[in-house]
C-alpha cells in the first residue's frame, strides 16, 4: 500500500515560475538503468496519483538510458512497453546515449567493447547473451552482436526505433542530457540531446524553456533558474528519482533501496546541490 502521500503535499510560498498547460499533470522520470526494482514501486505511486487527476491531461515522459550498468535492462524495457501498450496515459519515451549505443551494437559489433566499458555488458547478460572477454575479438563481437538481435524481441525493436529525442510541455523542454547553450532549443543537433555534458552545465545562459533532463548523476535533484536534473544514479546509488509537475508547481517522488527494502520518499525541488560529472 503506497498510501496517499500527495495528500500531504505542502504549498510553496517561492515556487518556479515555470509551469506546465492548466488541467495537464505531468510527470518524468530519470535514468533507470537496469534497476527495474525500483521502477516497479515507483511506476506504481506515479498511476496512482494519475488515477486522483481525474479529467487532466496526464503525461509520462521517460528521459532515457533505460538501459546499461544494472541487471534487468530487459526487465525495464519490458515494463516500458506494456506501460506504453495499455492506454490511459500519455507516454513519451526520450533516446539516451545508452539506448543509442545498444541499438548500434545491432548494427555495427565494432562498437560492442566501448559500449561494454560503460554498462553494456550488463545489458547484453539481461537478454540471455554473454559478452566477449577479448575486445579484440573481432568474430566473436559479431557472434555477440548476432545474437543479442536474435534475443530482441519485435516490440523492443520498435522501442528503441521510436524513441523520441525531445519533448516540450508547457515552460519545459524534456531531453535526455541538456541543450547547447546559444543555440535555440528546436535547432538541438541529435548529438547534444544525447551526449552533452560541460558545455551545458557549466554555462548560465538561460533558454526559453526550463531543461528537464538526466544523463549526469548528482546526488540529489538539481534545480535552478534553466534546469531540472533528475539522474540520481539509481544503478548505483539505490535511488530513483521523478517530478511531477502540474501548474508551477513541483514536486520529487523517490524510490529508494534502504536496510528495509525499497521505500518511497516524497519532497519539494527546491535546492541545486554540486553535480558529479564524470560518468558516462
Amino acid at each position: 500500500m503506497i498510501g496517499n502521500w500527495l495528500a500531504r503535499r505542502k504549498s510553496s510560498n517561492a515556487g518556479p515560475t515555470a509551469s506546465v498547460p492548466p488541467g495537464t499533470v505531468v510527470w518524468t522520470v530519470g535514468d533507470i538503468h537496469g534497476r527495474l526494482d525500483l521502477l516497479r514501486p515507483l511506476l506504481s505511486a506515479i498511476l496512482e496519483d494519475f488515477g486522483r487527476s481525474a479529467g487532466a491531461r496526464k503525461v509520462l515522459i521517460f528521459l532515457g538510458d533505460y538501459v546499461d550498468r544494472g541487471p534487468e535492462s530487459k526487465g525495464v524495457i519490458d515494463l516500458l512497453c506494456r506501460l506504453a501498450d495499455g492506454g490511459g496515459v500519455e507516454t513519451i519515451f526520450l533516446r539516451g546515449n545508452h539506448e543509442d549505443r545498444m541499438a548500434a551494437f545491432l548494427e555495427d559489433p565494432g562498437i560492442g567493447p566501448t559500449w561494454c566499458d560503460y554498462g553494456g555488458r550488463e545489458a547484453l547478460r539481461s537478454y540471455g547473451v554473454t559478452a566477449p572477454a577479448d575486445r579484440a575479438d573481432k568474430e566473436a563481437w559479431a557472434a555477440a552482436s548476432a545474437s543479442l538481435n536474435a534475443a530482441l524481441s519485435d516490440r523492443h525493436r520498435v522501442f528503441l526505433r521510436d524513441l523520441q529525442y525531445s519533448v516540450s510541455v508547457g515552460d519545459y523542454f524534456f531531453v535526455h542530457a541538456g541543450a547547447r547553450p546559444g543555440v535555440p532549443l528546436d535547432q538541438q543537433s541529435r548529438h547534444d540531446m544525447m551526449w552533452i555534458r560541460q558545455s551545458f552545465l557549466d554555462d548560465g545562459r538561460t533558454f526559453e524553456k526550463i531543461v528537464v533532463h538526466g544523463h549526469t548523476p548528482a546526488d540529489d535533484i538539481q534545480s535552478d533558474h534553466r534546469r531540472l536534473g533528475l539522474d540520481t544514479g539509481a544503478y548505483a546509488t539505490g535511488v530513483l528519482t521523478a517530478v511531477r509537475l502540474e501548474a508551477a508547481e513541483r514536486e520529487a517522488l523517490q524510490t529508494a533501496m534502504t536496510g528495509s527494502g525499497v521505500e518511497l520518499w516524497r519532497s519539494e525541488v527546491e535546492t541545486i546541490r554540486s553535480a558529479k560529472r564524470s560518468a558516462r
